[in-house]
């Protein structure tokens, strides 16, 4: 009689790593994702990154898989934002990184899941190693999405494709826009992770397959952008006290943007201030006007500058306006103000857990309306107001209005001495790839620039100084894929994902056995 073999069963090959193992490598993960963005901004270290996170959580239970994920994401959030306790001190910062991190952890056990419940279902080499990866980066995009839509409009900071401005697949963005490069990015990794666990494949083979299947991601062409003549436009960071806690006096920000500007500049067509810079409605206040028809005669252009404005009924506004030689032409409103920045959701909640905190934000803006795109020095201009440059629809919606230059006006003085503009820039770099567009990133203390369609930088100036750059803008006048469709994409790619893990879903195999899995 032929003894049976009883030897050690061998490890599946997604298995959950122990604990001891998991746990660090969750961190190491978050942290070396924290170090892709700026500072010090080593994209490249967002591929070993994911591969942590995701051999983290791999075949783990939810219960464990939340918690390995909240820790990266923990090790993630808290340096990645460390800006946000500038001036507030730890509670905001650490509220926003804590809660970011439950997010990211909800991710985690997605992903997970996945590795469970899709592995056990598809178990050909060839789609575990192209098919699941494909059903993780999905799910990664959607909480993504996720993320950066809800609470009160979300915090679309920390997306994959957001480390990437640098990387050989920024070009991607006007492709599939920016979550379709978190998609690609994640999947890329996936795919080489994958590709180290299953068995059954010589090591040239796996070697060769995550060659062919970068080259073949890299090998898309950047999309061809094309451009319709140019504008001159003079754009000033005037180096203000412009913070909310310098305790500037009425008109001292106002003075610094006029000082600022080169009004002996040749051939301008358009001066642009960063947010706020006005200071108040000119409409009310004759100083401010006045301030604002020297610099337009001076310069015979018109000027697009940033004010609180309040409406007969008491309404508040974060304003961007065009001023003319004839006076106030148009305004766009900021439509998504920054909650806990710009105005606090259900107050009467939060003002009972922080008091103190919430007391200090006396003003709440209210969401404009009108469209982000004004007619200006005969040309379209695509108008971010700061953390605007973040929303996904509101891009769309500046490319879709005609833009062919997207001028985007920032304030980042309440967070001198951080890495937040240089983090916001970075966005502003995607978003100029994902348009096809120009860009103007003009702050008040910087860092300004301005990037072409491609992303290239072709204008700077040093931060907190007070000057202007002079340039010729290219007019952007093609229509990017992602302009198109990159909403639809990411609704495709984060119902797909999730509508897989549930079809893989072992909905009998639980009933059956009447065990938690």
């Amino acid at each position: 009689m032929q003894v049976p073999d009883v030897g050690v069963r061998p490890r599946a090959p997604f298995a959950a790593l122990p604990v001891r193992q998991a746990a660090p490598l969750a961190v190491i993960g978050g942290v070396l994702f924290a170090l892709s963005f700026p500072a010090p901004g080593w994209w490249f270290l967002a591929y070993p990154a994911v591969a942590c996170l995701l051999l983290s959580a791999m075949g783990q239970g939810w219960r464990r898989a939340a918690w390995l994920g909240y820790l990266g994401g923990v090790a993630f959030w808290v340096p990645a934002i460390s800006w946000a306790g500038r001036y507030l001190g730890p509670v905001p910062w650490l509220a926003l990184a804590l809660f970011e991190a439950a997010l990211f952890a909800l991710g985690s056990v997605a992903v997970a899941l996945a590795y469970r419940w899709v592995g056990r279902v598809v178990t050909t080499t060839a789609g575990r190693v192209w098919g699941l990866p494909a059903v993780i980066a999905a799910l990664w995009t959607g909480r993504e999405w996720f993320s950066g839509s809800w609470p009160y409009g979300g915090f679309a900071w920390g997306r994959v494709a957001l480390s990437q401005s640098e990387s050989p697949f920024a070009h991607l963005a006007a492709w599939v826009g920016v979550l379709g490069v978190s998609f690609v990015v994640v999947y890329c990794v996936a795919v080489v992770v994958s590709l180290g666990l299953v068995g059954g494949l010589q090591l040239r083979v796996r070697v060769a397959l995550a060659g062919v299947l970068v080259a073949a991601v890299l090998a898309v062409p950047a999309w061809p952008t094309a451009v319709r003549g140019s504008i001159r436009i003079e754009a000033v960071q005037g180096n203000g006290p412009a913070g909310y806690f310098d305790r500037a006096a009425p008109g001292e920000v106002l003075q610094s943007q006029v000082a600022a500007t080169d009004v002996d500049a040749k051939g301008v067509d358009l001066v642009v201030w960063p947010e706020a810079s006005a200071e108040f409605d000119p409409r009310v206040q004759p100083v401010i006007a006045g301030a604002l028809d020297s610099v337009v005669r001076s310069v015979d252009a018109p000027i697009v500058a940033g004010a609180i404005t309040q409406t007969s009924t008491g309404v508040l506004h974060n304003t961007s306006f065009v001023w003319t030689a004839d006076g106030w032409q148009s305004s766009y409103d900021k439509k998504r103000p920054v909650p806990f920045g710009e105005y606090v959701p259900d107050r009467w909640f939060f003002s009972k857990l922080a008091p103190s905190l919430i007391g200090l934000l006396q003003r709440d803006y209210t969401p404009g309306t009108k469209p982000n795109v004004l007619s200006v020095a005969g040309i379209k201009a695509g108008i971010a107001i700061c953390f605007d440059i973040v929303d996904d629809g509101l891009t769309q919606d500046m490319a879709r209005g005609g833009a062919q230059v997207i001028l985007a006006q920032t304030n980042n003085a309440d967070f001198s001495g951080t890495d937040e503009n240089l983090q916001q820039l970075e966005i502003a770099r995607m978003r100029a790839i994902e348009t096809g567009r120009s860009l103007v990133n003009i702050s008040t203390v910087g860092a300004s620039q301005v990037i072409d369609p491609t992303g290239r930088t072709i204008d700077r100036v040093p931060e907190y100084t007070a000057t202007s750059m002079v340039t010729d803008v290219p007019l952007g006048t093609s229509t990017t894929p992602a302009t198109v469709a990159s909403g639809l994409v990411t609704l495709v790619l984060s119902l797909g994902g999730l509508l897989v893990l549930l079809a893989c879903a072992p909905w009998g195999r639980r009933r059956r056995t009447g065990k938690r899995l």
